[in-house]
């Protein structure tokens, strides 16, 4: 029933193999290792290639990886108890084998390994069967949760009182007198003589003379009696009463005046966007490549935690919580010292306070688990020496896990593409998409500002006929960039602008764009596109169109940093658009991420890992502020160290 079966080490050596057809397998295990288990995905041991099924165990104690692969079509309940016997087994072997290997000096051979498999698989599928043919047992109610309650939690305890809410104290309900059952109970009266107060006359007083002034209030009630209340007079007495509905009345005349002011189909003089001198200061600065993101400073942090490790070391036996002066989410491993070998039941509470606090610096619930079962996965198994933390091994195992998720597979150099482009005497088409104000506009034109900082000229093609303002928002860029940038290129600006106003093909009026820059010699095009959510179909059709029709060199999804869950949503729904609306066998997805507003959210930098991980592409660009030049690249190690802070 199984097609394949191999042990081999991370290194890549393999140590023993079973082929059961003629099938080619090595482009699936080549898939798994670079797409899983290079790329730190190794939370879930299954993975699918084509028409196999290949699941996997990691055993970290001596670096081995177990690979077994069968077709998909097949249900196969034994594969994973299978897994763990031969892991078992062949780790003893392998033991064995390196403490002869150290002695004689020789050569590593598992060729007999081979009976102990088939054996094995043979007692696994037998089980398998006997269990089919029992069909499935009840639970016991040992099994149950219900048994696992004890009495104490199941008494209820009727003397406690619920509390009112906070500001609901003194809340009266509808129909009951505001007056306590104190004031009540003084005064029997009092009820009464208020619930009439309105309508009653006011009694003689105690010699039994009434004034004027209470003679005439008792006349004026009587007359009252029996007559309906009116409204009460508005408290603007001479505010206008509306007698009806009223007809809105249009102003329609414009004057000659008015419309010369309102007309903004001609660029005008007056109109030029002026530079500032803070602007005109940045001119110059952004040649070359980008500046990474600059790390904070965490020395504090460091030196703190090797003071908590220094002070383990010499109180191992009188540890107190007192003592502890933080550590943040590591702080729960320093228990755990010396030479042990890393169970599931040891890692489980620390991984649990890992993922919280994963969630709480904005990665998304679900890449949260995924990340922190690969990094159970990596450890499980693993001995420490007799000096070694459990505290420093998680940090690093997790910090090396987040570096390499944010490492880009492939390296996005868009100068270098550019210039090759250029060589070639065609334009370089990047298009830049996303939701509904994340600042698709704003970064494109600081990305244009770049590259015109390193000599190249930019075509902006206005490709987002849906948002009113769109086009002018563009128009303005493009006057102070030009601006800043005066020099001419064939007796033409740096950066132009390729509109066609509301309401067209954006499909159309990119393939015009580019078409116009391939003939006026124009380094690269910027094909700006509406926002749009993931689930509006229409517009996410008209996406995957403008992708198909022009085939861009680079597609960029802008998302914001503030994003939680929804950046994962977003991602998927928008490469899952691309793919279903393109209607080709190969279609063009998200090839990196531009990841803005990255100033505003202090160490909550999850959004990053969240998109990262959800698409495997690279962040190219990270926007920082407002500025032209507030642009730069990702630094890996420092998001890592602000994502683990605290």
């Amino acid at each position: 029933m199984l097609d394949f079966f191999s042990i081999f080490s991370k290194g890549g050596i393999v140590l023993w193999c079973f082929q059961g057809t003629s099938q080619l397998f090595t482009p699936s295990v080549n898939a798994l290792i670079k797409s899983v288990i290079l790329q730190e995905r190794t939370g879930n041991n299954s993975f699918s290639h084509e028409s196999l099924t290949l699941k996997y165990k990691l055993d970290n104690e001596f670096e081995l990886i177990f690979v077994v692969a069968y077709q998909n079509i097949l249900q196969l309940s034994y594969v994973d108890k299978l897994l763990t016997d031969i892991q078992l087994e062949f780790r003893e072997r392998y033991k064995l084998a390196l403490l002869n290997l150290n002695q004689s000096g020789v050569s590593l051979n598992f060729s007999e390994f081979t009976d102990c498999f088939h054996q094995l698989l043979r007692e696994k599928e037998e089980e398998s069967r006997q269990e089919q043919k029992a069909g499935r047992k009840m639970r016991t109610f040992e099994d149950s949760q219900k048994s696992k309650k004890t009495v104490s939690s199941m008494i209820e305890n009727k003397k406690e009182e619920k509390k009112p809410l906070k500001g609901k104290e003194n809340k009266v309900p509808k129909g009951v007198s505001n007056d306590s059952p104190k004031s009540v109970a003084s005064n029997p009266s009092s009820n009464s003589s208020q619930s009439s107060a309105s309508n009653t006359p006011e009694v003689p007083s105690e010699n039994g003379v009434l004034d004027e002034e209470t003679r005439q209030r008792n006349l004026q009630k009587l007359m009252m009696r029996g007559k309906k209340k009116t409204p009460a007079a508005s408290k603007s007495p001479e505010a206008p009463k509306r007698k009806g509905k009223q007809a809105t009345k249009w102003n329609d005349s414009v004057s000659n005046k008015d419309i010369a002011e309102l007309d903004r189909s001609e660029t005008k003089e007056d109109d030029a966007a002026v530079p500032t001198k803070a602007e005109q200061a940045l001119v110059g600065k952004m040649s070359g490549q980008l500046q990474d993101i600059e790390p904070e400073d965490d020395d504090d942090d460091d030196d703190d935690f090797e003071e908590e490790e220094e002070e383990e070391e010499v109180h191992q036996k009188t540890k107190t919580a007192g003592k502890s002066r933080g550590g943040g989410m590591f702080s729960m491993f320093r228990n755990l010292v010396g030479s042990k070998t890393l169970s599931k039941e040891d890692l489980q509470p620390a991984l649990e306070k890992m993922k919280d606090h994963l969630i709480a610096k904005n990665v998304a619930a679900d890449i949260a688990v995924k990340l922190c079962e690969s990094v159970s996965a990596k450890l499980e198994g693993k001995v420490l020496g007799t000096f070694g933390s459990i505290a420093s091994t998680v940090k690093n195992t997790l910090q090396e896990s987040c570096v390499q998720i944010l490492s880009p597979r492939r390296r996005v150099d868009i100068l270098r593409d550019a210039m090759d482009a250029k060589q070639q005497r065609r334009p370089y088409v990047v298009t830049f998409c996303g939701v509904n104000g994340v600042g698709k506009s704003t970064n494109l034109a600081k990305v244009c500002f770049w590259l015109v900082e390193n000599g190249l000229s930019v075509l902006i093609a206005a490709c987002d006929t849906f948002r009113s303002g769109a086009v002018e928002q563009l128009r303005t860029h493009v006057r102070k960039l030009n601006a800043l940038h005066p020099e001419k290129r064939n007796s033409r600006d740096m950066v132009q602008l390729y509109e066609r106003g509301y309401g067209k093909d954006s499909a159309g009026i990119a393939m015009e764009a580019i078409s116009s820059a391939r003939d006026y010699h124009i380094d690269v095009v910027l094909v700006d596109t509406a926002g749009r959510m993931q689930d509006n179909e229409p517009l996410m059709r008209a996406l995957s169109k403008l992708v198909k029709v022009n085939q861009p060199d680079l597609v960029l999804f802008v998302g914001e940093a503030l994003v939680g869950n929804e950046a994962v949503d977003q991602l998927c729904k928008f490469n899952q658009a691309l793919a279903d609306y393109s209607q080709s066998t190969e279609p063009r997805l998200i090839d990196g991420i531009i990841l803005t507003k990255f100033d505003t959210i202090d160490d909550k930098v999850g959004a990053a890992i969240s998109m990262t991980y959800t698409t495997g592409q690279p962040i190219v660009f990270v926007g920082t502020g407002q500025t032209y030049s507030d642009l730069r690249n990702l630094n890996a190690r420092a998001v890592v160290s602000a994502l683990l802070k605290g």
